[in-house]
């Protein structure tokens, strides 16, 4: 699976997560390496980096800045699901490193 030049949205997420349907994810992919931008709603810019295995599942880590001018920061293992109209969506388990350290699920679909 290739995530290059794939934009993402956020579906849904827990309640103590930052990302919303405002929230768009760029990403970009060389070999096994993802990176991604992302920003839109309580996210003013945020990056991504992370590492896609053979069956698609990415380990990644992520650092943002939100609205209130914090610095977060993250980890997230995210597995992929092809769509019947061939888009994927992605299922993550995440936790923050920062902040209150709790841990959490979001569903992005492409877009």
């Amino acid at each position: 699976m290739n995530y290059h030049n794939k934009k993402f949205k956020t579906v849904e997420s827990s309640d103590n997560g930052a990302v919303s349907a405002d929230t768009l994810f760029e990403y970009k992919q060389v070999g096994n390496i993802v990176t991604a931008k992302y920003c839109g709603g309580e996210i003013v810019s945020g990056h991504l980096i992370g590492i896609v295995a053979e069956n698609g599942s990415i380990n990644m880590r992520y650092h943002q800045v939100n609205l209130k001018d914090e610095l977060m920061t993250g980890s997230c293992f995210s597995k992929p699901e092809v769509l019947p109209n061939g888009k994927i969506r992605l299922y993550e388990s995440w936790k923050w490193t920062s902040g209150d350290a709790s841990s959490g699920k979001s569903i992005l679909e492409e877009q």
